[in-house]
């Protein structure tokens, strides 16, 4: 024989095969195994000749078909020898035969005469020589041989070698080999099912086992020092070893299966299914009843458990196919999980076994995480059995068992998708249970831990461990829903919910699903219900289910009152079959209240009885089966009515299902009640005697219309009965009862605690009762026929909303509880780490309430409201609160307020802390020493002084609570000022730069989020500064800052952040604290700076929006120092930056507007100074962008004319208005040139004329001088007559010097608006051009000229209207159509009461008719005439009305000649009311006797230009007048009363005389005028008659007076020839009236002859009475006899 090193020959099996030969000779026992050494002799000696050559139907490689059989039959009987020295080498050959590729064939046990058949059996059944070298090498070799791709191992021999792994590690001589051999089977179950995946044996990988995974559940106790180690290696050889590349054209053809379409590829997934199978049924053996404990068998289920636990872990999609995809033979897989390994773990349950429990809980959640989406219905069965079952039992947990579950949902919550798919089908599936609520009250009931007063089985230290093992999963929950949340939005923004801004999302959200490398359900299924995973469709469904469950528990608690709610609601239908439909079918419904509803009396709960009854088919049934059958769904209701009524009903219908059963339904009725009641006493251990069969039969005699029932059949009814209780539906609900805290008061807790219920539990062993698992089998057959149910897949955030509604609650509860109750710093942190990501989800979600509901616990927990009981946990709640701001900021909304307060008062105690003075320092007056300083000069040494600040901080208070409250008086211990000292030190961690940057980062902030918090920061600072005790100005500097930060936003952003900002600032500058105001003012003013650096385009209006907080509070300020202040920013802003102003001069002359009305003259001095320059060196600037502005320049001129300090200011404020003037008309407004074709806005104007609408409807230029001309027009009211002369100057310089610009529209505003108001003003709200006069306008009490105290001289009135008259003679032309206003205007300056109007009004009427005259219409002279007119008799009515007044005077007939000289008799309303009367009437005959004079001095005029209807109208005036004058000194009365009051205050009486002769004189005049030099005009209006008329009536009135005495005489019938003299007043009079009377007969002796002659006997006795008459004057005697001489002589000589 040759050397070792040529032992085999050249082929490359014989390299192989010829070594291992060799040593199998070697060690052969000769005598014993001589056959074998031949048999390798004989082999070797072949192979030494062979060479490679290929053969396709060998198993060997490069051998032919007898010489590998051979080969095989030498290594079959080696292994046969069962020695090990002869084994193991077989065993070595073996290996590497498999490991190198070089063996290939199907082992299978169709072919038994197979020799790799039977080398495979060989290989298994030497591990059975004991040894411990064998079994691995026999482990080696059948691993190797799996390993290899050209051995398929399928069917029987598959299990067969799979078992003979399994019976190494359950009797393996070690625990090293055990582990080996579990390794082993967990790398054959990888490579087995990745083929099965892959449906080829060309696999070039496997996966490889990590052996200490398979030692983390069990076999922990067999691991002997490095047999972990030893049996990694062990695996990793194989595994390498079988790397190797098969030879070439040396492949494994496979046989075609059974069924030709599966392309025979199907052998290796059959193989994998039958191995799968065969696992779970391994699973499911159970100890024999003789032998309970059989611990062998217990290992060989745990072993079952982890291979399918292997197997399950590295499923891939082949395991989550479905029938739609594959076919029948491959789809298996998923039915093989829920037909074989459910099942398993369904009958597993019920074992105490602590390990199988893990790995049935470690599967569950593999199958959860894997294949969900096809196992609805399995999930939704084994969650309750498995995880919340376990979870809810918070009395008596196992706690393994317990940290088991906790671990296997921390575990879940890794997976964010996994979170919301299970609240999608499950919460949100009305036929499902709520798998995610139950999840999170189970974990809210842990955390909270036992109820106080109940007994438990947990120690303290289990207790706490649960308490922080379920926050920590609650925390992993909201984190997923955060997580998930977030990838939603980061994958595409479409579903965006209205109310959520999208953000950049930091990497404190990440996810962590993909850690473990596996494959996420959803990413197998993208398709999954697509058309029903919109949010809006599973809001409807879980709405849906709220509402059913809502109606249910009412239900259980009132039957009727609950179908009544669901009917209405639609959730039921409204007949009695869909109602028993839902009786029937809802699981959740109690058995007791089913059967008390069907027992109700009521109509409609009698039919659904009745209907529920004929529901069931008792055909063919016996009586007991049908009375068990027809309870098994309720329980019958404990009142005998009830039951009456339902068990008539069934009697009905079981003998119409089964008519032959019983003569009537009686019979059955009466045998029911019978059953029934033998039912309590046979199974009622209450019952002592029980009834037996004779008295069953006994009882039931006769009940059959008489006759008796068969005995045969009731004994075997009573058998039944009594064998088998009729068991009715039980109630499943226990009883509940609610928790109370005493600290939850505290936390603010107690309305959330207070909706979660403690369920009860009798439940004490680990394992599920066999009811539950009967329960829940009876549901897997009841789904095994029903198709699965759709499973949703979502990726619309809006869900979100719903999971916080329901898990919001006991988070916060959860959270809330153990941050409060536990010091322990993991334990804080993870809580503070569930507030972030709740605040986190709730944010973006834009859940106000949930997140203010986070954010206000959280800021509650930093306890700096109580800073003497800070805690390090307290501390990380300020950090937590200040990464929220940083991260979520965005979406805070009004909960910035919380964080930002928490923020302030950290700032605040860290400078107590240091000993720097507090703020209220800076606010206090200078009072007292204490008060400037009241910080500490070191507060972290001992002794720190006791004053308020310190002793309030060192107490704290609520959280609430903004301010100290002021009645502390009990002084600060020093124990309590050193905790609160080394609690300060606390707050060293968090430095001044993580409180900065919360604030430097709000210019990252969105638009909405920057809005929100500049409103929240504001609302802090405004809490600080009103703080009675301890104002401070922390936010209200940190407002300045983040206005800077964020100065480069859009203007959009900006006007929204600047009209809060503008509010607050308003707010706290109109602040009693003038220190306060004063620096809210400073810092107004350098934010201002910063934004007029920046430049406005034209037409914008920020400028005016962000100066406008100085114009407020300059309107409203009631301080004299901050109003001067603002005047001096204003004007420092403005000049320093005046090319950069814009819109900002609206505001800045608003504010100096108010200063010019202010009542400091220091502060008018200082705005005009201002107003002044701007004036006069910057006038370009203020309408370069808007014109409007010129309207507000003005507008401030004005109101500075107004000024009452200094006529100065007034006087050059009006010459500034002209100065605006001029550069209006000179085209001054550089707005104007640069914008002309644009559309610029209307100037504004106020409320100045009743007009201005229509004024304002003229060209855009012109428009700009109403603001102007109207402020002008109202200074002509001013009380100063420096101010209204200068005013009225300026103003008709103006319209005088620039009118030609005005167009004829223009101008009729201008008379309307700005003219007439002029000459308003002289009677206060009175129109002159009005027509009617109030009665009141002529009382005593305004008989002053102007209301508003302002009167007009005659210089004023004088000058105004002469100014009147020279502009309407300029532009005479263009306002023509004024003339009658104009007239009336003057008419109405002529009836004025003053003098100076009166007189004005007359000489300008006389001078618009000089120079105008000629250019007069007639209709124009018609309407001068016809408005004098009306002017005359509007002072005779007004004048009449005051004569009035004095009717209720005594007079001198009343009084006796002593009372009348006795003033003391007279009272001194009296007195006044006639002193009224007589100035009255003085002042009313002047004008009377002017009106007259006007009217004659028109007519002499201008006689040649008017008609004979302008003479008549002058007439008529006349006429009127002199009647009026005739009555007034007629009234006898009146003189007496005039005389009486004049004698008594001494004054003259008024010229009543005078002012009728003077009347009757100048209208006797103009009729003489008229006759004499208008003949055709005193024609027409019978002058001739008319002056006869007036003559006879001045006759008569003159005899009145001479010939009274005569007439008396006559009168008593005595002669009439004795005449008595005059007396002294009749001689006054007739003195008086004398030189009237000659002008009368001078008329009468004008007269032509015939006229004369004509009218002689209308005055003839007249004159005959005049030659009677006594005369005082010699004139008229005279002129009388001329008369009788010149023209009655020649009459009567005729």
């Amino acid at each position: 024989m040759s050397s070792s090193q040529n032992l085999g020959g050249a082929t490359r099996c014989g390299r192989v095969v010829g070594p291992t030969l060799d040593k199998i000779i070697k060690n052969a026992a000769w005598r014993k195994h001589t056959f074998l050494v031949s048999a390798c002799k004989s082999v070797l000696d072949k192979l030494e000749s062979l060479s490679d050559s290929p053969d396709p139907s060998s198993p060997l490689f490069g051998l032919s078909t007898s010489d590998s059989d051979a080969v095989l039959e030498t290594l079959l009987l080696s292994l046969d020898t069962a020695y090990t020295k002869v084994v193991e080498p077989a065993l070595d050959c073996s290996f590497n035969l498999f490991s190198l590729s070089l063996l290939r064939g199907e082992v299978c046990s169709s072919s038994p005469d197979s020799l790799l058949y039977k080398l495979i059996h060989a290989i298994c059944k030497v591990y059975s020589l004991g040894e411990e070298s064998v079994e691995l090498a026999v482990l080696r070799v059948l691993l190797a041989a799996v390993r290899s791709p050209l051995i398929m191992i399928r069917g029987d021999c598959l299990l067969h070698l799979v078992r003979t792994c399994y019976n190494v590690y359950l009797g393996g001589f070690n625990g090293t080999n055990q582990i080996c051999a579990k390794s082993v089977l967990a790398q054959i179950m990888i490579i087995v099912f990745t083929r099965s995946e892959a449906n080829s044996m060309d696999v070039s990988s496997f996966k490889t086992v990590n052996v200490n995974d398979l030692l983390a559940i069990t076999d922990k106790n067999v691991n002997e020092g490095n047999s972990v180690h030893i049996c990694q290696g062990f695996i990793n050889d194989v595994v390498t070893a079988g790397e190797a590349a098969p030879p070439p054209d040396f492949r494994l053809v496979i046989e075609p299966g059974e069924n030709p379409e599966d392309g025979g590829t199907s052998k290796i997934r059959e193989d994998g299914f039958l191995l799968f199978k065969n696992l779970c049924k391994l699973s499911m053996k159970f100890s024999s009843q003789e032998n309970t404990d059989d611990q062998i068998l217990v290992r060989g289920k745990t072993l079952s458990l982890e291979l399918l636990k292997v197997i399950v872990d590295n499923g891939g999609p082949i395991w989550r196919s479905d029938e739609r995809q594959l076919t029948p033979k491959i789809c298996r897989f998923l039915n093989a999980i829920k037909q074989y390994l459910c099942l398993s773990l369904l009958k597993n349950s019920a074992l105490s076994v602590m390990s199988i429990f893990q790995l049935q809980c470690a599967i569950f959640t593999s199958l959860l995480r894997k294949y969900r989406s096809g196992m609805k219905s399995e999930v939704g069965i084994f969650f309750p059995m498995l995880v919340l079952r376990v979870l809810e039992n918070v009395l008596q947990p196992s706690f393994l068992q317990k940290m088991t579950v906790l671990s296997l949902l921390d575990n879940i919550c890794q997976d964010p998708y996994l979170i919301i798919d299970i609240f999608v089908n499950f919460d949100c599936d009305v036929e499902s249970p709520n798998i995610f609520e139950r999840i999170v009250n189970g974990l809210l009931k842990t955390a909270l831990g036992p109820p106080p007063g109940s007994s438990t089985t947990l120690t303290a230290v289990q207790d706490i461990t649960f308490r922080h093992e379920s926050v920590k999963c609650l925390v992993s929950i909201i984190k997923a829903m955060g997580t998930w949340m977030d990838q939603q939005f980061s994958v595409g923004e479409s579903l965006l919910p209205k109310s959520v801004e999208n953000e950049a999302l930091g990497d404190n959200y990440s996810n962590p699903n993909e850690e473990d490398g596996t494959t996420a359900d959803h990413d197998f299924h993208p398709d999954l219900s697509s058309e029903s995973s919109e949010a809006a469709t599973l809001e409807q469904r879980r709405a849906y289910k709220i509402e059913l469950q809502k109606g249910v528990a009412l239900f259980n608690r009132k039957p009727s009152k609950g179908i009544e709610f669901l009917i209405s609601s639609k959730k039921v239908g409204s007949s009695p079959d869909e109602v028993v439909s839902f009786l029937r079918d809802t699981t959740s419904l109690n058995p007791t209240m089913i059967g008390d509803y069907l027992g109700e009396r009521e109509e409609f709960p009698m039919k659904v009885m009745h209907a529920y009854v004929d529901s069931f088919d008792f055909k063919e049934m016996n009586f007991g089966e049908a009375i068990r059958f027809f309870l098994r769904g309720f329980r019958l209701p404990g009142e005998a009515q009830k039951i009456d009524r339902i068990m008539e009903k069934f009697a009905e219908r079981f003998c119409k299902c089964n008519p032959n059963s019983f003569s009537s339904a009686d019979t059955a009725y009466v045998l029911a009640y019978s059953v029934i009641m033998l039912n309590t006493d046979a199974h009622n251990i209450m019952v002592k005697e029980k009834m037996t069969k004779a008295d069953f039969i006994k009882n039931n005699r006769g009940i059959d219309d008489g006759k008796d029932l068969p005995e045969e059949y009731l004994g075997a009814l009573y058998d039944q009965v009594v064998k088998n209780e009729i068991k009715m539906s039980s109630d499943s609900s226990a009883p509940e009862s609610r928790q109370s805290n005493g600290l939850n008061k505290l936390l603010g807790l107690d309305g959330i605690l207070n909706l979660v219920y403690w369920t009860q539990t009798e439940e004490k062993a680990v394992g599920a009762n066999g009811l539950l698992i009967k329960h829940i089998q009876e549901k897997f057959r009841s789904k095994s026929g029903k198709s699965e149910s759709a499973y949703h897949v979502v990726t619309d955030v809006a869900i979100l909303r719903f999971m916080v509604d329901v898990s919001w609650g006991p988070m916060l509860a959860a959270f809330s509880v153990t941050l409060d109750q536990n010091d322990d710093r993991l334990a804080a942190v993870e809580c503070l780490r569930g507030f972030r990501y709740a605040v986190h989800v709730t944010a973006v979600m834009g859940m106000q309430t949930q997140r203010d509901a986070f954010v206000t616990s959280m800021a509650k927990f930093t306890n700096l409201h109580c800073a003497g009981d800070m805690k390090q946990k307290n501390v990380d709640a300020v950090k937590a609160i200040i990464s929220i701001a940083i991260e979520d900021g965005n979406h805070l909304q009004d909960a910035w307020e919380h964080i930002l307060t928490c923020l302030s008062r950290i700032e605040h105690l860290q400078l107590l802390g240091e000993g720097a003075p507090s703020d209220a320092s800076y606010f206090a007056s200078s009072e007292t020493e204490e008060k400037k300083a009241l910080g500490f000069p070191n507060l972290k040494k001992k002794g720190a002084l006791q004053n308020p600040v310190m002793m309030a901080v060192v107490r704290g208070g609520s959280y609430d609570s903004s301010a100290i409250g002021p009645n502390v008086s009990a002084l600060v211990r020093q124990d309590q000022i050193n905790n609160f000292i080394a609690n300060l030190n606390l707050l060293d961690q968090i430095g001044s730069f993580q409180l900065s940057n919360v604030y430097a980062h709000s210019q990252r902030l969105k638009t909405e989020a920057i809005v929100a918090f500049v409103k929240a920061l504001c609302k802090v600072s405004m809490s600080e500064l009103q703080s009675p005790t301890d104002p401070r100005v922390f936010s209200l500097t940190k407002l300045v800052e983040i206005a800077h930060y964020n100065m480069n936003r859009i203007r959009l952003v900006w006007s929204r952040i600047w009209s809060i900002l503008s509010d607050f600032f308003v707010s706290v500058g109109l602040s009693e604290n003038l220190s306060v105001a004063i620096f809210v003012m400073d810092s107004l003013r350098q934010l201002s700076m910063k934004f007029l650096e920046r430049e406005e385009l034209a037409n914008y209006n920020f400028q005016n929006e962000f100066l406008r907080p100085f114009v407020i509070v300059m309107q409203k300020s009631s301080s004299a120092e901050i109003r001067e202040l603002i005047v001096r920013c204003i004007s420092q802003m403005v000049l320093s930056r005046v090319s950069n102003v814009k819109s900002g001069w609206k505001s800045v002359f608003k504010v100096f507007t108010t200063a010019a009305a202010d009542e400091r003259k220091n502060i008018v001095v200082l705005a005009f100074e201002t107003m002044e320059k701007i004036v006069r060196e910057y006038f370009s600037y203020i309408t370069e962008t808007e014109a409007t502005t010129f309207t507000d320049c003005v507008r401030c001129l004005i109101t500075f004319t107004n000024s009452k300090f200094t006529n100065d200011v007034s006087l050059n404020a009006i010459a500034f208005l002209r100065f605006c003037a001029l550069k209006l008309a000179d085209g001054g407004l550089v707005w104007n040139e640069k914008s002309r074709s644009s559309s610029p806005s209307t100037p504004v104007t106020d409320d100045c004329a009743p007009n201005i609408q229509n004024f304002m409807e003229v060209d855009e230029n012109i428009s700009y001088w109403v603001p102007l001309l109207t402020g002008l027009s109202k200074l002509t009211s001013d009380s100063r007559l420096a101010i209204r002369k200068s005013s009225l100057e300026v103003l008709f310089n103006i319209l005088k010097d620039h009118g030609h610009l005005f167009s004829q529209t223009f101008w009729i505003g201008v008379f309307s608006s700005v003219i007439y108001p002029i000459f308003n003003s002289l009677w206060g709200e009175k129109d002159l051009l009005s027509k009617d006069k109030d009665e009141h306008s002529s009382l005593p009490s305004t008989y002053g000229p102007h209301s508003n105290g302002v009167s007009w001289d005659s210089e004023t009135s004088a000058m105004a209207a002469q100014s009147l008259v020279d502009l309407f003679v300029s532009f005479f032309t263009v306002i023509r159509s004024q003339l009658s206003s104009v007239v009336s205007l003057l008419a109405g300056l002529i009836r004025s009461p003053a003098q100076g109007p009166t007189v004005a009004g007359i000489g300008a009427l006389l001078r618009l008719a000089d120079e105008l005259g000629g250019r007069f219409s007639e209709d124009e002279w018609m309407e001068i005439f016809l408005a004098v007119k009306e002017a005359a008799s509007l002072i005779l009515s007004s004048f009449m009305k005051i004569l009035r007044i004095i009717d209720d005077v005594q007079d001198e007939e009343t009084l006796s000649d002593q009372d009348f000289s006795n003033e003391d008799n007279v009272d001194e309303d009296s007195l006044q009311t006639m002193s009224y009367v007589v100035s009255r009437t003085k002042s009313h005959i002047t004008v009377q006797l002017q009106v007259i004079q006007v009217v004659t001095d028109l007519y002499r005029v201008h006689q040649q230009s008017l008609l004979a209807s302008h003479v008549a109208v002058i007439l008529e005036i006349l006429s009127s007048i002199t009647s009026h004058a005739h009555q007034l000194n007629s009234d006898l009365i009146l003189q007496k009363k005039v005389r009486r009051a004049c004698s008594i205050l001494e004054l003259s009486e008024p010229p009543m005389l005078h002012f009728e002769n003077d009347t009757h004189q100048n209208y006797l005049e103009v009729l003489q005028d008229i006759l004499t030099d208008n003949p055709g005009v005193s024609v027409e209006l019978s002058i001739e008659s008319q002056l006869i008329t007036v003559c006879v009536k001045i006759l008569k009135m003159y005899l009145k007076c001479t010939v009274f005495e005569g007439a008396e005489l006559e009168e008593t019938k005595q002669p009439k020839n004795w005449i008595l003299p005059m007396g002294a007043a009749a001689k006054e009079e007739a003195a008086a009236r004398s030189p009237l009377v000659v002008a009368v007969l001078k008329a009468l002796r004008g007269l032509k002859g015939d006229s004369f002659k004509r009218y002689a006997p209308t005055f003839f006795q007249l004159l005959v009475e005049l030659v009677r008459s006594e005369h005082i004057n010699s004139q008229v005697p005279q002129v009388l006899s001329t008369v009788f001489h010149t023209c009655m002589g020649p009459m009567m000589g005729e």
